[in-house]
């Protein structure tokens, strides 16, 4: 990953909001930024350098891994040092991200710095820059977030044969789990979601010991971690013969989740793409069943920026991948969501996870 070339553009950012230095904390930005996975990190950037501090676990890890910064192994808090440096850089104010600085992060900020200025040198941004970065991804990146969602494709015709009644979802998602890490994955991008008969209609129902039914949905909501990328899948499969009102609620759903993945493409707006998924499923009826958003940005966290939701005026560009991910949730009786992982192109978009949508009976 070309990370010089992500400092630049951050401190461009930099340049035009005036800011002479910022201070990032949140761990999935540090990676963006500089290449480091550690788990202890603070990277100070003013528009002339950049310098990593972490503690001793890392100093071996830290040289190895950070491009574009340069690392200092703190004798006691990496936090604390890395304020203490901006200020003596000179900087007149350092500027943070306040979606992810606690409180007491804020206080330990300010207690490293001289008295008369703890109160007035942290600022909040008003928008987080380096995750507005992370919005847009390059091709390195869209090569990398490819070959997830593929994986995760294959893993879904790998645990078809284990959905059989009688099993319990936790086993399914064990055997899920399992082929992911055979095939290379390095984890899990969130916890399985195993939902079956009643329990489809739970949005994120968690595998549990429940059997899985002689008759029923059964929702698989799953991803993987590639390379530091994760990707984000659901499948919903059917146990027996549908009824027909099993059977029209999922084409209903289907065709929301294509009319949405045709919505979507340069200089759309994401509550456009919100809103053709909702107006399919109100014209079936279904819509007061639809409870969360159409979908979210992917990248080296499962949930980033954009939000596909109702109202949302942020445009989609070339580069961005989000999901697509409409379902509708029936209390006490079921559950449908079909989701894929899409990349925004610069005619349109292409779909990463081309497995299978229309209804599979096993």
């Amino acid at each position: 990953m070309d990370h010089q070339r992500r400092l630049r553009a951050l401190r461009k950012k930099m340049r035009e909001q005036k800011l002479d230095s910022v201070l990032i904390t949140h761990l999935p930005d540090v990676r963006y930024l500089c290449g480091f996975t550690g788990s202890n990190a603070a990277l100070a950037v003013t528009q002339e350098r950049a310098v990593l501090f972490t503690d001793g676990r890392y100093t071996a890890q830290a040289k190895l891994e950070t491009t574009g910064a340069r690392v200092v192994i703190a004798a006691k808090s990496a936090l604390g040092e890395a304020c203490s440096w901006i200020e003596k850089s000179g900087a007149r104010r350092a500027f943070y991200d306040p979606q992810n600085t606690t409180v007491a992060a804020l206080g330990l900020m300010r207690e490293a710095v001289s008295r008369r200025r703890q109160q007035t040198f942290f600022q909040p941004l008003e928008r987080p820059l380096t995750m507005d970065l992370r919005m847009v991804k390059d091709a390195e990146e869209l090569l990398v977030m490819e070959k997830a969602a593929l994986l995760g494709c294959h893993l879904f015709e790998a645990v078809l044969p284990h959905l059989q009644p009688g099993v319990p979802e936790i086993e399914v998602a064990a055997t899920l789990e399992f082929f992911a890490r055979s095939l290379g994955a390095e984890g899990m991008s969130f916890e399985t979601i195993v939902a079956s008969g009643k329990r489809s209609a739970f949005p994120h129902g968690r595998a549990t010991e429940k059997r899985l039914p002689r008759r029923g949905f059964v929702t698989l909501d799953f991803g993987v971690i590639l390379n530091g990328y994760c990707s984000d899948m659901t499948r919903t499969v059917y146990l027996g013969r549908p009824s027909k009102a099993e059977q029209d609620a999922y084409d209903a759903v289907l065709a929301a989740q294509e009319a949405a993945v045709s919505a979507v493409g340069p200089g759309i707006a994401c509550g456009e793409v919100d809103e053709a998924a909702r107006q399919v499923l109100r014209n079936a009826g279904l819509d007061q069943y639809f409870t969360h958003s159409t979908g979210h940005g992917v990248g080296i966290e499962i949930h980033e920026l954009p939000r596909v939701a109702a109202k949302q005026d942020q445009v989609l560009m070339p580069g961005m991948v989000v999901t697509i991910e409409p379902g509708i949730y029936i209390e006490g009786k079921f559950g449908i969501r079909i989701e894929d992982m899409v990349a925004v192109t610069k005619s349109g978009a292409r779909v990463l996870t081309p497995a299978p949508k229309a209804m599979i009976q096993l």
